[in-house]
């Protein structure tokens, strides 16, 4: 099955387009057809919209305005390209002739190309076999990065424990300006987080972000048509660049970045071999001292440094950095629950949504200060993030009238409805929330106790309450008794004999309390 182009895809498009690239440039560089590059470029000129304003568009609106197109099959064409293997193998052979090979291969696959594509594709495929290209690098138009095959370490200060840790490398191929820091791991937040550091370390953006298949940064590699974590393409996004990750099996992508790798081996790690360092900070302080005189060492065939070079010629194609820091985004789905609510798992909280979404099943983009819930592209809620383990985050409007009501319930709530019925329904609902540790425990209990005038009528509520107070019981289910039993009908002299009379009778053998003092 063809894989589509998601919106973000588009956006890279938009961005390319308006930095002056063709249509062939942008396939190129994005590994995207030709063809489904000119197809969108049409359909973005048929709009109504401007390239600018496209680019700022939501993703959604994106998606509503252009229908994806789909792009390279790659089962198809990846079964192509094994195929040849074996044409290479049998080329010398005599009488070899490519109409042979075609018809064979038309025997062993389901959806063969045509010979006139057949040979097209293994032109474009010998031509690469035969030759290694050298690539001219543009100012400005372009990062490497890659994380040194080799780690450093740090100490841990408590155990004495060895820490490994990664070394990011980020290279300006055309000053050959480096930037290097360690970080803890490959993952993708210190993966984001150095390549934000080198863009401000450069002062600048490039047009494009040329990344090994590192698992942080692209979700599946692939030699036509590699898919970048979304993270990283919002980042790319933030910073007004694109992904453009390096070709599979082409060493000719790498070459610049393995080379400054092997550099950073010499005049970084062999200086510092003997030296002890107990936090990452203390480390990278002395890595960029030993960086900045790296930048500054003469090349042998120029009269000038890496960062001359940078300062003179590559700083000014720079695009400007972003006046706001990036936020990453993660993912995760939510049902909604019968409550309005979805559960948020890494933190055990709580987000209400409009109650129409109830029994939806939504994704959550969060930050660190962020939680948004969307369904089907479309925001549906917004709230700050709430770190607090099982706490309920509420927006009033998202709740439906019934829990809305809910949502205003307190102990002055409670005893304004009490009101209504009596002073001793009132001094009962008091006795109720006064006897727990948390109020909100005992909003269920006072709530019953009003709704049992729907049944008995306010009269009877309340004398049922004024023989619950003498008793000094504040149950639910005492005072339903007495109401079910009619005892709230008894005289009240009877009752106030039951309650202050003891039933022991009275001796002059009886000792009093002070004797078992």
């Amino acid at each position: 099955m063809a894989n589509t182009l998601d919106p973000m895809d588009l956006k890279q498009i938009l961005r390319l387009h308006i930095d002056g690239y063709s249509n062939r440039k942008i396939g190129e560089t994005l590994d995207i057809s030709r063809n489904t590059v000119n197809n969108y470029i049409k359909l973005f000129n048929a709009c109504d919209y401007e390239f600018e304003e496209l680019l700022h568009m939501d993703v959604s609106e994106l998606k509503e305005l252009f229908s994806s197109i789909t792009t390279i099959n790659n089962n198809r064409y990846n079964e192509l390209m094994t195929y040849f293997q074996q044409i290479n193998e049998a080329k010398l052979h005599p009488g070899f002739t490519f109409r042979f090979h075609y018809n064979d291969y038309r025997t062993k696959v389901k959806n063969p190309y045509s010979y006139t594509q057949f040979m097209e594709h293994y032109r474009r495929k010998h031509a690469k076999i035969k030759g290694s290209m050298k690539l001219n690098h543009e100012p400005g138009n372009e990062v490497y990065i890659d994380f040194a095959g080799k780690k450093l370490q740090i100490i841990d200060k408590e155990t004495g424990e060895l820490i490994p840790v990664e070394v990011f490398i980020a290279i300006l191929p055309n000053s050959q300006y480096t930037y290097v820091e360690a970080c803890y791991s490959q993952k993708r937040e210190d993966m984001i987080s150095c390549m934000a550091n080198a863009l401000r370390f450069f002062g600048g953006v490039p047009k494009a972000i040329v990344s090994d298949n590192l698992k942080s940064a692209v979700t599946k590699a692939s030699k036509y048509e590699p898919v970048v974590n979304r993270v990283f393409k919002e980042f790319a996004y933030h910073y007004n660049c694109v992904i453009n990750p390096t070709r599979s099996y082409s060493p000719q992508d790498k070459a610049l970045v393995e080379n400054a790798v092997h550099l950073v081996y010499q005049r970084i790690y062999y200086p510092i071999r003997e030296m002890d360092f107990f936090s990452l900070n203390d480390l990278n302080q002395e890595i960029r001292r030993l960086l900045d005189a790296y930048n500054d060492v003469l090349f042998q065939r120029k009269d000038a440094s890496r960062k001359e070079l940078f300062q003179s010629v590559e700083r000014e194609y720079l695009k400007p950095l972003p006046t706001s820091i990036f936020e990453m985004k993660d993912y995760k789905r939510a049902k909604v629950q019968k409550i309005g609510y979805i559960y948020f798992s890494p933190d055990k909280t709580y987000y209400s949504v409009p109650y129409r979404f109830i029994g939806k099943t939504t994704q959550v983009h969060y930050t660190s200060t962020t939680v948004e819930v969307y369904f089907n592209s479309e925001r549906i809620a917004m709230h700050k993030r709430n770190y607090s383990t099982g706490t309920y985050n509420t927006i009033k409007d998202h709740l439906s009238s019934a829990h809305q009501a809910y949502s205003e319930w307190s102990p002055d709530y409670f005893k304004q409805k009490a009101a209504k019925h009596g002073d001793n329904v009132v001094a009962f609902i008091e006795g109720v929330l006064s006897h727990v540790e948390y109020p909100e425990t005992a909003y269920k209990r006072s709530m019953g106790v009003i709704q049992l005038h729907k049944t008995y009528g306010s009269e009877r509520l309340n004398n049922a309450c004024k023989r619950a107070l003498y008793a000094g019981t504040f149950s639910y289910q005492r005072l339903k008794n007495i109401l079910e039993n009619n005892l709230d009908k008894e005289n009240y002299e009877v009752l106030q004999m039951e309650v202050f009379e003891s039933h022991i009778p009275k001796h002059n053998n009886l000792r009093g309390s002070s004797n078992y003092q």
